[in-house]
């Protein structure tokens, strides 16, 4: 099964490239690694607002997870030309706006995780690392981050 079929099975379309919110660009490609930008969580269109431990559980967290994975796809499908390019998911970097108590970190980033397995199978393994945050940037609840090799 091609990657644009699982897409198609699990009933997902990937977004356009998002218009950055500041001094950046959404992605750069150095030699065969592409560098995509943190994507924060959308919701409906709008940022998904939230602090995971005070008013967002862990799996609300997890779906926003999820939600980023399909923009961080969509960007990454126009920086590699093609999602067929990507050679493997490298690393995924999460930030999680959560209280000073909350610890799940780990499981809302899964929710991202999942997706590139279920997309890329082994070349959506990848290395990664998931913080709590005081805050993000617009209030959101989740942003992440990804690096991938493409051929």
């Amino acid at each position: 099964m091609t990657i644009e079929q699982r897409l198609q099975t699990l009933g997902i379309t990937l977004p356009p490239v998002a218009v950055p919110a500041a001094a950046y660009v959404p992605f750069v490609r150095t030699g065969n690694q592409i560098f995509l930008s943190g994507h924060i969580a959308k919701k409906d269109g709008q940022v998904w607002v939230g602090k995971l431990g005070q008013n967002m559980t862990t799996d609300e967290g997890k779906q926003a997870a999820r939600a980023v994975a399909i923009d961080l796809m969509g960007t990454l499908a126009v920086a590699a030309g093609g999602l067929d390019k990507v050679v493997r998911i490298v690393k995924v970097m999460s930030l999680v706006n959560s209280t000073q108590e909350f610890t799940e970190h780990h499981l809302v980033t899964n929710g991202c995780s999942e997706l590139l397995g279920e997309v890329f199978g082994e070349k959506g393994v990848h290395a990664r690392s998931a913080f709590g945050v005081a805050q993000i940037p617009l209030g959101a609840c989740v942003e992440i981050e990804l690096i991938a090799e493409v051929a």
